[in-house]
């Protein structure tokens, strides 16, 4: 569950997006207008770390923006690091690319193959327990009951269309530039108000399968 607060922050998540992603190799130009569509959460299974997607229309591209925050700086994450931020409520805040967090590479392959995991967010008005649903709806799952292994993830490559993450089972590619496409067997989709047919965030494959293991775990179809 996340819980939200009623909360100023410094700078605001989307200056801190629009200042930063035209500096990546696959963001869009520093001139191209931008706008949030919206966002989607993990949970932590420790209840630390803040860990958020947000996806992000510039010019005629989607992007999408996988964010960590945490109460301390990560160690051996220097790279990573976004920028600090200031909450109202809870202090500094450190903003990490997600894809530079192992927690939020194991949270991402999780959530692909199981389709759980979706943070429920909720905040307390008035007294009382409210629900605060994000507008963007993610749609995941395809693992057997078998336990695998989702942690210890290295990024191996970080271009323009996608990023790809390797563990010692399994691929995890995550598409920087969301398409449409049907989501893979083993993947994660989204929908939301405007885009009813879903574009295609991520997909796992596994390393060394048979061919009947990984039939159809391929790329997103381009529109």
């Amino acid at each position: 569950m996340a819980i939200f607060h009623r909360a100023t922050l410094t700078p605001t998540k989307a200056q801190l997006i629009a200042d930063w992603i035209p500096t990546r190799v696959w963001g869009p130009a520093a001139s191209d207008h931008m706008s949030l569509i919206g966002s989607y959460r993990f949970d932590d299974p420790e209840g630390r770390v803040g860990l958020e997607t947000h996806l992000v229309q510039a010019g005629d591209t989607l992007f999408q923006v996988p964010l960590t925050y945490r109460d301390e700086p990560l160690d051996g994450a220097g790279e990573a690091l976004i920028a600090e931020m200031e909450h109202s409520v809870l202090g500094r805040r450190w903003v990490y690319d997600g894809l530079g967090d192992p927690l939020f590479a194991v949270m991402l392959a999780g959530v692909a193959m199981t389709g759980q995991g979706e943070a429920l967010g909720m905040v307390v008005n008035d007294g009382r327990w409210v629900l605060a649903p994000s507008n963007v709806r993610i749609h995941g799952g395809g693992w057997a009951q078998e336990r695998v292994p989702v942690d210890r993830f290295e990024l191996t490559s970080d271009e323009a269309m996608a990023s790809v993450l390797q563990n010692d089972r399994f691929e995890l590619t995550m598409y920087r530039r969301p398409v449409s496409g049907t989501r893979p067997p083993l993947g994660l989709a989204a929908t939301w108000e405007g885009q009813p047919d879903g574009v295609v965030l991520a997909h796992v494959t596994e390393l060394q399968a048979s061919p009947e293991a990984t039939a159809g775990a391929g790329s997103p179809s381009s529109p």
